[in-house]
């Protein structure tokens, strides 16, 4: 950034309120440029009440034109979610030519924009994953406007900018080959099965509206990731191409001091960061929190909760910003979960909820959630949804980068299991045991004085503090936090569209299944009693009892226990894709119809397809830096040496450490050159094999191993071999010069 910018941010003081949304094509926006008929007749479509005229998209599309133009746009683009954890655009103009040569002028140029552009765009659908639904003879694809989530333009360095269209991305049959779509149908699948709920624990009476029309699933994506030198990252081919070093040893000093975690932001860090959240304040991403995270060079921001496809839009739009603005301060974001072995690796931890229309959090257990049956009959659906789903869950926080995370000691493991915490386990006890919960009510439990268990001391100038009903368990990969579920598997590199949709449908599919215990204790009644109500809360606490744990999920002990408990312990990406196929997983998602048939099956595909192809990368670019860098240096190094004990020896000297250097070297040097061939050898038979599913297990159990062996012995060398020798970049410099 250049000096006269950073003037220019320092001296304008500025309120992140009155910048909010600045970018965006607000509804307010849209108001006051529509007439009243039209906006109305927009609003309905919106809320799915009618189809989109011509005349309306029309009239919406001349506004926005006018609003981006009149802020510098010059093109507009549908933005679109592909299958590859990242966004796609193409950028058309507004340019167009009229021919007037009838009247005698020629051609000249327009600009312009038609409803019909807005609606729809036609962007090559065969050069996207799709798992055999298209073909390169058959690249017809149709994005399509998502009218729920709001336009935006992207200024640009030279002073234009480019009117973005979230959209959908669906095939010439209408196939979703996009996140998007499959997470605006999970959406409204909960909204219908949660509705059906609530209206039968409440029900309107005769002739009168429902009490409520819609819940809305809301969520709030806590983005981790790594910033280093952007000069330092350009010499290390393994984080270039595959985002995490394949190669590397811990510095002496690294996490263990636990000095970075909530540390002071270094001074460019702070900067960047700085900068993000001016960028995307102004496209409405309400960004609440930023600090520094338990690695060094590890950093978290986390945004306000919101609508959950709408903050899915909001979390890749601030990937994408934090990466462009970091390369502005000669820095470069690391998204993947473990680019560096050995520290702290990095997740999204999606804080998922429900919220009806009325503004009610339905996942609010209020001050006394013993007597909330509402909220309770909610949380046991929620515990039913993970105890039955739980292994699909796994499938879709899985991957070839997080394989990396998952189970190491700053992530949840591959079992997925529910924390409570202390109160709510308690009133489930109660309610199981039919006897009453202890009183949780009492001042001293409510509030929290200096000193703790042991001391009755009070500091005279420091208040007294409300506690939370619960603790928190950082190592619950699924955790309750207050008035929401903390899904802390997921990885920092993918979309969040992915897993959210399968904890969508399978909430959905519990809801069901809780309103149709609710129908069947009810009988012939025409609304359930409280009696009711417990009757089939306890039913779902005792079936769903196996996935609640309150202990330490990073430890050997639970993995024997959870084993006892019938709970899947899924060690591997293509073990975990093989839960799409599972016929009570495949059932339920093909049932509650956010996945058809052939969708499903391509997803499989691709994710098996993903998973090879990251691995065979990887074993790629492995390959590449050991025969071109690592062997190189060993080799120039043990020449030296050998050269310099020929000389002690034709001098006569009897004491020659060099030579007990020289030994320890040969051995890793051969044992690499042997391991290297090796993996050549396995990674061109696992590249023939065509079934991707078979593909993908033989990259996991055939290339991984003899990469972890490589690694074993190129780190040894890097132990050994000078710093002017050894070419590539360290450890230590990458998470120290972030600053």
């Amino acid at each position: 950034m250049s000096e006269q910018r950073k003037s220019a941010i320092i001296a304008s003081p500025y309120y992140p309120s009155e910048l909010y949304g600045r970018n965006v094509f607000t509804l307010k926006d849209m108001a006051n440029a529509l007439p009243k008929s039209v906006f109305a007749s927009f609003l309905r479509q919106m809320r799915g009440r009618q189809t989109l005229d011509k005349a309306t998209s029309d009239a919406v599309a001349h506004a926005v034109r006018i609003w981006a133009m009149d802020r510098g746009a010059t093109h507009f683009s549908h933005w679109f979610q592909p299958q590859t954890d990242t966004t796609a655009e193409k950028h058309d103009a507004f340019l167009a030519l009229k021919n007037t040569s009838f009247l005698g002028e020629g051609v000249h140029a327009i600009d312009t924009f038609h409803g019909s552009e807005l609606l729809q765009s036609e962007p090559d659908a065969s050069s996207f994953p799709s798992g055999g639904m298209r073909t390169t003879f058959e690249a017809r694809g149709y994005t399509i406007w998502d009218t729920t989530s709001p336009m935006f333009i992207q200024p640009h360095a030279n002073g234009t900018a480019v009117l973005y269209i979230p959209s959908v991305f669906i095939s010439y049959n209408g196939d979703a080959l996009d996140e998007k779509t499959v997470l605006l149908r999970s959406s409204e699948a909960v909204s219908r099965t949660a509705c059906t709920l609530l209206n039968l624990l409440d029900p309107a009476p005769p002739g009168h509206p429902c009490i409520v029309n819609q819940v809305f699933t809301t969520l709030g994506t806590e983005q981790e990731f790594f910033l280093v030198d952007r000069a330092l990252y350009a010499l290390r081919p393994d984080l270039k191409i595959c985002g995490r070093s394949l190669i590397g040893n811990l510095p002496p000093r690294h996490q263990q001091l636990e000095d970075h975690y909530f540390g002071k932001l270094p001074s460019r860090v702070l900067s960047a960061i700085s900068e993000v959240e001016l960028e995307l304040y102004k496209l409405g991403v309400p960004l609440k929190t930023r600090h520094n995270e338990v690695a060094p060079a590890q950093f978290e921001v986390a945004p306000i909760f919101e609508e959950a496809v709408l903050a899915v839009d909001h979390n890749l739009l601030t990937m994408d910003a934090i990466h462009k603005v970091a390369h502005r301060h000669k820095l470069k974001a690391l998204f993947h979960e473990k680019p560096f072995a050995g520290i702290n690796g990095s997740g999204k931890h999606c804080n998922w909820s429900l919220s009806t229309d009325r503004g009610e959090n339905l996942l609010d257990p209020t001050e006394k959630p013993e007597t909330n049956y509402r909220f309770l009959l909610f949380l046991v659906a929620v515990l039913h949804a993970v105890h039955k789903h739980g292994g699909l869950l796994r499938a879709g926080i899985s991957s070839a980068s997080n394989d990396h995370r998952l189970g190491a000691n700053e992530a949840p493991p591959g079992i997925i299991s529910v924390f409570l915490g202390e109160h709510l386990t308690e009133v489930l006890r109660s309610i199981e045991e039919s006897r009453p919960i202890k009183n949780f009510s009492r001042p001293e439990i409510q509030t929290i004085k200096l000193g703790g268990r042991v001391l009755d001391v009070k500091v005279s100038t420091l208040p007294n503090i409300a506690r939370d009903l619960t603790d928190r368990n950082r190592t619950s990969p699924f955790a309750f936090t207050g008035n929401k579920f903390e899904f802390r598997a997921v990885g920092s590199k993918q979309s969040p569209s992915f897993p959210v949709t399968l904890l969508n449908t399978a909430i959905a599919s519990s809801l069901s299944d809780v309103a149709a215990a609710l129908r069947e204790q009810m009988g012939d009644r025409p609304y359930p009693t409280d009696a009711d109500k417990l009757a089939v809360i306890k039913k779902f606490i005792v079936s769903s009892k196996p996935v609640c744990f309150e202990g330490d999920n990073y430890s050997d002990s639970w993995v024997v226990e959870a084993e006892k408990r019938g709970l899947l312990n899924i060690r591997n990406a293509p073990d975990a894709f093989e839960q799409l196929q599972d016929a009570t997983n495949r059932d339920m998602l093909l049932q509650q119809k956010v996945f058809n048939d052939s969708e499903l099956q391509s997803r499989y595909h691709i994710l098996h397809e993903r998973y090879a192809k990251d691995v065979l990368i990887e074993v790629g670019t492995l390959l590449s830096m050991i025969n071109t860098m690592v062997l190189p240096a060993a080799f120039e190094y043990r020449k030296s040496l050998a050269e310099t004990c020929a000389s002690l020896v034709a001098i006569g000297s009897k004491d020659m450490p060099e030579r007990t250097i020289l030994d320890e070297l040969a051995p890793a040097i051969t044992a690499l050159q042997r391991d290297v061939t090796k993996l050549e050898e396995v990674s061109k038979e696992v590249e023939a094999i065509e079934e991707a599913s078979v593909k993908s297990h033989a990259a996991c159990e055939r290339l991984l191993p003899l990469m972890d062996a490589i690694r074993a012995n190129a780190d040894f060398l890097e132990h050994r071999v000078p710093d002017k020798t050894w070419a590539i970049p360290k450890y230590t410099e990458l998470l120290f010069t972030s600053s």
